[in-house]
């Protein structure tokens, strides 16, 4: 059942734990809905409270996005950061609340995004480290515009990143993407990139290895 009592409309899989249960909230990619990423509930670690949240702006016929993308542009206008910054600020608040209503550990929340939700991801942890632990980054790419302007000057110590990306990818080049572990050495940001042949998609392997990798660091 969708709840819509908080600022974002999101699906839940209770946690195995009755109380302080790590927490991790999943982001879809563009046209799409909180039911997608949620397939992968049942087969995540039990202790796990998760959340898949609906993004806030409702396509036509049917989807949702985390903000307007523009398919003939150029890289550089690829995006409306207005909109992408809006929706950054809209699921921290979100993780706020998420945390003051559901039973679990505000010091042990993870993210996990697909394409459109995976820019965000990057987007979230580096804007607000001091809630993030943990980072699945699925099909996705670094976007500098919407983040904060001081990152060289942060402390990004307790952040650790897995991200992924097909090695055919026709929505997201994954050549954009092999610029990812770079950038986020060069923050000194623990990371783990990996590469499977598949399209814009989560490979088998690939789910079996960021639930493996997302499992040795929730506990």
């Amino acid at each position: 059942m969708v709840n819509t009592s908080l600022s974002l409309q999101h699906i839940i899989r209770e946690s195995n734990l009755s109380k302080n249960a790590p927490l991790l909230i999943m982001m879809h990619g563009y046209g799409s809905d909180e039911n997608d990423l949620f397939s992968f509930a049942s087969e995540l670690p039990k202790e796990l409270f998760i959340i898949s949240v609906r993004a806030p702006y409702p396509m036509q016929p049917y989807g949702n996005a985390w903000y307007a993308i523009n398919f003939d542009a150029e890289r550089g206008k690829w995006n409306d950061n207005v909109e992408a910054i809006q929706s950054r600020d809209l699921i921290s608040k979100f993780i706020d609340e998420a945390i003051a209503t559901y039973p679990v550990d505000a010091d042990n929340v993870s993210l996990l995004g697909f394409s459109q939700g995976s820019i965000l991801s990057y987007a979230i942890a580096l804007t607000y480290p001091d809630k993030i632990r943990n980072v699945v980054a699925l099909s996705g790419y670094i976007v500098r515009d919407i983040f904060p302007d001081d990152i060289v000057s942060r402390d990004y110590s307790n952040l650790d990143f897995y991200c992924s990306h097909g090695s055919v990818d026709q929505v997201i080049p994954v050549d954009w993407a092999r610029q990812t572990p770079t950038f986020l050495n060069s923050l000194n940001i623990k990371n783990q990139y990996s590469e499977f042949p598949v399209g814009h998609g989560v490979a088998p392997q690939n789910f079996y290895e960021f639930n493996t990798w997302l499992s040795t660091r929730i506990s």
